[in-house]
Parts: structure tokens; sequence; C-alpha cells
């Protein structure tokens, strides 16, 4: 089921069920938007990702970078991070985003993909750091990519299609009932930087 089409409501829910996600469409002018890219690429901090899976370590081609309020200490797929201190820029960005859905985050988990065939696996962003039921906001930048969602019992899909300086945000028991991904594809050779915003609860 495709949930994307041209007109935005804000206020629609985009699953069936059991979750609530919220797309606002494209949120940042494109010129704005793409500088915003251009300057994040350039300016931080960003690290191989690293997994622990059925005890191997993987190392993905996706870069990553962590940054928080405080130095939070993050763990998923069986690795801990420690989160930067916010970047003047990455905080203006989440004032934005905060202004806009009415949520407040203490932290930003960055991922770039290089191209289309970097991608994310079904998951759902369920860690025990994570606010419970708290909002998750993405952001993107750069190359306009399908996102998917999937019920964990139903295996009901829908995907639709993130554009550059878009917002979408995940909600409610979203995370206890739904995997998503990035799904993979060799068509798209440009780079896309993803902003997600989160809460973290307090572990130090």
């Amino acid at each position: 089921m495709k949930l994307f089409n041209d007109i935005v409501d804000e206020s629609r829910n985009l699953l069936p069920k059991d979750g609530v996600v919220n797309y606002y469409g494209k949120i940042i002018p494109k010129e704005l938007a793409s500088t915003i890219f251009y300057n994040l690429l350039e300016n931080l901090d960003w690290k191989h990702d690293e997994a622990i899976v059925y005890g191997k370590h993987y190392i993905t081609k996706r870069k990553v970078a962590w940054y928080g309020e405080k130095v939070f200490k993050y763990t998923y797929s069986g690795k801990t991070k420690k989160a930067l201190p916010f970047t003047p820029g990455l905080l203006k960005i989440k004032q934005l985003v905060e202004l806009k859905i009415g949520e407040t985050f203490n932290s930003c988990l960055c991922n770039l993909y290089h191209n289309g065939e970097e991608t994310m696996g079904w998951h759902s962003d369920a860690e025990k750091d994570l606010k419970k039921h708290g909002a998750i906001a993405s952001l993107s930048f750069g190359a306009e990519r399908k996102f998917a969602f999937k019920h964990k019992q139903t295996k009901e899909k829908c995907e639709f299609l993130l554009e550059h300086g878009s917002l979408l945000v995940m909600a409610g028991k979203t995370q206890e009932h739904w995997l998503h991904r990035l799904p993979p594809t060799k068509k798209i050779k440009e780079a896309r930087i993803n902003l997600t915003f989160r809460t973290i609860v307090d572990n130090n």
C-alpha cells in the first residue's frame, strides 16, 4: 500500500493501526535544505557504524554520528555509543523540529547513506535507553528514498517516499507493533542524510 501523495495532511496517521506515524512533507525549502545537507556532510563526526549480530562483529558502509545535550550512552545492535555535544547547527534544526511538532528531544542519531545500495534492515527503535512511547522525529536531506513499515504480527506493509527537507514522526506504540526499514535500490547514486531526534532516558 503506497501512502505518499503530493498533498500532505500533517494530522493523518499513515499507519492503519497500532501506532502513529505523521508525515509533514518538506518543512525546509529546497535551497536551504541543500545548504544544510552539505554542512552536515562536511562538519559532523561521521564514523562507520558497528553492530554485533549473533556474536559476529560487523562494520557497515553506512556512517553515523551521535549527538546529545549530555554525554548520553545509547546501546543498539550490541554496541554502546556516547553522545557528542550538539553542534550549533544541529541545535537550530532540533529547535525547528520541536517548534513544528510540539515535542522536545535531547539527542540525535545521524545517518549517512552514500547511495541507494546502503540501507537499514527491518528493525524497531525500542531500546531501553529510549523514552517509552516517546516520539522519534526523522528529518531527511539529499536523495529521496522509500521508507517502509511492516506490522510485527500481521506482516502488513506500507511504504512511501521521504523527500529532501522532509519530516516524518513516529509516536505512540509504533515501535512496539511495527518494524521499519530503508529498502535498497541500485537506481539512486546520490547520498542521503537522516537526522533522527529522540529522547534518551538519563542513564548517567
